[in-house]
């Protein structure tokens, strides 16, 4: 046993001491270190429940969140039917933020691949939602039917909600026809635009929404709903369908509401001071300047757009605007017969050198997309406040002189050679303009 001297205890009294102080400031460093990242993750998740809170609603949404989804939405033309790189478009789709996919299902004819379609669209819905639950996919129901559909059942569900008798038998495309052949074979032999007002139809529309509400869609674009409509003045028929759709989804959808738009060159379509859609839709309307070539700008005024013509009334979420909010989009429809040229307007469409706008704008330079997205997402803002941009992600092209046929936002990579790389310009665009 070592002898304990009054040396050797003062010095283990001080030595003791000593430890006791440095395991005492290890404790507060370690607290306050502690307490920092405490903070920074309830800040976080204080920040993180903000956004959330953004983009809530069940069976109605407010003008808020509705905007919210508005201001972070992005068209995917055929998202859900194979169109591109699944796994890349699902890497951008989280990296910017988008929140409203539009188009993400776009069947435009071809109704004998619709239960194809179908099957895989419902296998691919719920991986979108992994990245992202608050993400509302879009379906489109068009202006047009074709001969097609004759080869699809129609199931007793469909008879049975509008009180029918359920039969075993086929869609009749010839039904849906408008009687006096207006719009018959507007879109070739066998694809017409169908009339509204017609039983078949609103059988045809109702199998189609439900189906899509089914999968998880939380969106449906009716296209060029004012064509379909020319026999229903006081849009009775549309009600009924919308009503009949949205019924369906308090019980079913994912948070019990369908939201409904349409491209609405009148600037909406309003029964009894109520609104018929939850928001509106549009072509962008992308005027060419001819002095300087392959230039083009946004124009109050100009064509048919919607800008300050947005109807307002009562919403079917209960709130009433002297406007409704309305998405603009890049809109595509052919090429002219002097694609690179100007002076194409007054031929039937508003060609942008040419092209339609989707095409218009892949042919640019990267830096001159990069700026005109810019300057178009301030115009439409400062402009009329109730519009929005919705962002080019990926859309078919018609581009004879490269031989283009399709428009990816993504960056290019070893999956998708052929991606504009337009990516980083939406993100940093929605960074800027903050959640409401």
């Amino acid at each position: 046993m070592p002898i304990i001297t009054k040396q050797n205890f003062e010095k283990g009294v001080i030595l003791k001491f000593l430890m006791i102080r440095i395991s005492s400031l290890l404790a507060l460093i370690i607290f306050q270190m502690s307490f920092v990242s405490i903070a920074g993750t309830c800040q976080q998740h204080a920040t993180s429940s903000l956004n959330d809170a953004g983009y809530r609603f069940d069976t109605t949404i407010s003008r808020p969140v509705l905007e919210n989804y508005l201001s972070r939405a992005i068209t995917m033309q055929g998202l859900l039917t194979g169109q591109g790189n699944f796994q890349d478009n699902l890497r951008m789709i989280k990296h910017i933020g988008a929140k409203f996919i539009g188009r993400s299902v776009c069947q435009w004819g071809d109704e004998a691949d619709l239960l194809k379609n179908f099957r895989k669209e419902k296998s691919l819905i719920p991986l979108v939602h992994q990245i992202d639950p608050d993400i509302i996919l879009e379906a489109c129901i068009f202006e047009i039917v074709t001969t097609q559909v004759d080869q699809i059942s129609i199931p007793s569900w469909v008879f049975k909600a509008f009180g029918l008798l359920p039969k075993k038998r086929d869609f009749c495309y010839k039904e849906m026809l408008f009687k006096s052949g207006l719009f018959v074979n507007q879109w070739g032999k066998g694809a017409s635009v169908p009339d509204v007002s017609q039983l078949e139809t609103k059988l045809w529309f109702y199998f189609l929404g439900v189906s899509y509400i089914n999968m998880g869609i939380e969106a449906i674009h009716f296209g060029q709903m004012e064509l379909m409509d020319r026999n229903d003045p006081h849009l009775d028929n549309y009600w009924e369908v919308l009503s009949m759709l949205r019924s369906y989804a308090v019980a079913h959808a994912r948070r019990h509401i369908v939201l409904c738009d349409a491209h609405v060159p009148s600037g909406g379509l309003v029964r009894n001071g109520k609104l018929l859609l939850d928001f509106h839709a549009f072509p962008l309307r992308i005027k060419e300047i001819p002095d300087s070539p392959e230039k083009a700008e946004l124009k109050l005024g100009f064509s048919d757009g919607i800008y300050d013509r947005s109807k307002g009334g009562i919403t079917y979420s209960g709130w009433k605007c002297e406007h409704l909010p309305y998405l603009v989009e890049f809109d595509n429809y052919g090429v002219s017969h002097h694609p690179g040229r100007p002076g194409s307007v007054g031929s039937g469409f508003d060609w942008i050198w040419g092209y339609d706008e989707i095409t218009w704008f892949a042919h640019q330079s990267h830096a001159y997309r990069k700026s005109w997205l810019h300057y178009a997402w301030s115009w439409v803002r400062r402009t009329d406040t109730n519009g929005f941009v919705e962002m080019p992600g990926g859309r078919v092209l018609t581009s004879p002189l490269d031989d283009k046929h399709w428009y990816y936002a993504n960056n290019p990579s070893s999956v998708v050679p052929d991606g504009y790389g337009d990516e980083e310009t939406i993100r940093s665009i929605w960074a800027n303009d903050p959640v409401r």
